[in-house]
């Protein structure tokens, strides 16, 4: 087990009791935080190898990593995103296949439709991010004629070649491999087959091409290679856990499907922390706002995934919980702990209050004086550098989503599992998901210049 090293967090002695831009009149006092704040650490190394092996992690990763498009940038951005929705419609048919009598498939129908949804808006956000970018621009697989041999069999084929008014020729292929258009010929799984596709189009309005997953495609627009960049059927080769044959607990696919489909996002949000990051580096500030604000986004879809776990029946779940055996002897072993992933991602969300010293062009006072402090205030008060403007808002939109994730993790363990596995009366001794929620604001120097800015326009 990891031990967790506690320490006490200050605010930063670059806050002054007033601001030297202002009257006297403009007294504020910040009183130091009162909250503990735990290094945020994984999980024993047993725990998270077992968390992984039962998710068969190792052989996602290698899908996620494998890089088969050379002059396609975003392939490690995007490739996990499609898996996670590929994995949402082998979901969708789990559930739907459900035949236990008090299973809730209504209520399961729609979180995962909406869930299905959210993810179709993020990917779109990222495919119009990447078109506006000179060096990603039209680097994205499409299915064009020489991926159909050139040649189109006119009857049975998945592919229509198009010719538009301008003389292009464009091929609009459905996908073969893929779950959804398959399930749409069934009766009972039509309803929400048509509901995404008619989602899916909407979404992609604003791209060149769309996702070729049996949407309407009204304007004609090329469709990705989707089975070539996703490989749903390699993908959906995982789609047993290991002790399937073993646990006989229908919640058993719906726990690992959850956690996959969670994974594949965290992947991507950690993958596009990078992106930001370089972003900042090398100044392209809308850039970097844009995707900070799709990394918030993201945030907020682990949630909806984590939100899930309401909709299983209290019963089996707590037969399946004893069939794994898993039980947290303490706060680093919670479930959500035994994944290294999404440890790192909470850490790189909070380091992004490095990059603001840099944003605003400015060192830290070695002194602890209130030079960052001053900076964002005159950024603030003359609104000529909106694009920095627009990433700081960002930023903090992220550290709200991270807090939001752990806050309502905590509820979602008191609903689920009660108030003892998630420490509910333990608040004021300082539980750690209270801790990462009440911690101090990563960004004190924006929260003082705010703070002044507010209190200059009260007096």
């Amino acid at each position: 087990m990891v031990d967790l090293g506690w320490k006490t967090t200050m605010i930063p002695s670059e806050l002054p009791n007033k601001s030297p831009k202002f009257t006297s009149k403009l007294q504020i006092s910040i009183p130091p935080p009162k909250v503990r704040v735990a290094e945020l650490s994984a999980a024993s190394e047993l725990a998270c190898s077992a968390y992984e092996s039962y998710l068969r992690l190792p052989e996602l990763k290698k899908l996620w990593e494998a890089r088969e498009f050379p002059g396609w940038k975003s392939e490690s951005l995007l490739k996990p995103a499609f898996m996670a929705l590929e994995i949402t419609f082998r979901f969708i048919f789990t559930v739907l296949s459900d035949t236990r009598p008090y299973a809730n498939r209504r209520q399961c129908r729609r979180r995962l439709e909406e869930l299905a949804r959210s993810e179709v808006e993020i990917i779109s956000l990222l495919c119009e991010e990447e078109e506006e970018d000179t060096e990603t621009s039209e680097t994205i697989p499409v299915v064009d004629l020489t991926s159909v041999g050139g040649v189109v069999a006119p009857e049975n084929s998945s592919a229509e070649v198009w010719k538009m008014a301008d003389g292009t020729v464009v091929v609009s292929q459905v996908s073969e491999m893929s779950l959804l258009p398959q399930l749409g010929a069934w009766p009972e799984f039509e309803e929400v087959v048509r509901t995404l596709q008619y989602s899916i189009e909407c979404q992609m309005q604003g791209c060149p091409y769309t996702l070729g997953l049996g949407e309407p495609n009204l304007r004609g627009k090329p469709s990705i290679n989707y089975d070539l960049i996703c490989k749903p059927a390699e993908l959906h080769a995982l789609k047993k856990c290991p002790n399937d044959d073993i646990v006989k607990n229908f919640e058993n696919r719906a726990v690992y499907s959850v956690h996959q489909i969670l994974e594949s996002w965290i992947r991507v949000g950690k993958q596009l922390l990078e992106r930001i990051s370089d972003e900042i580096d090398s100044q392209s500030y809308d850039r970097a706002s844009n995707h900070c604000w799709i990394l918030e986004k993201i945030w907020m879809i682990l949630n909806q995934i984590e939100d899930l776990h309401l909709l299983m029946d209290p019963d089996d779940f707590f037969r399946l919980k004893d069939q794994l055996m898993i039980k947290a002897i303490s706060d680093s072993e919670l479930f959500c702990f035994r994944s290294r992933q999404l440890v790192e991602f909470s850490k790189s969300s909070k380091d992004l209050k490095h990059k603001v010293p840099a944003i605003l062009e400015v060192e830290v006072d070695p002194t602890g004086g209130p030079r960052i402090q001053d900076a964002a205030m005159d950024l603030y008060r003359k609104k000529e550098e909106h694009s920095k403007i627009h990433l700081l808002q960002a930023m903090q939109a992220v550290e709200a989503a991270v807090k939001r994730f752990y806050f309502c993790y905590k509820q979602l363990l008191a609903a689920v599992m009660g108030s003892l596995e998630a420490k509910w009366n333990n608040v004021e001794s300082g539980d750690l998901l209270s801790q990462i929620f009440q911690e101090p604001t990563y960004f004190p120097s924006l929260d003082a210049a705010k703070t002044f800015l507010g209190e200059r326009w009260n007096h």
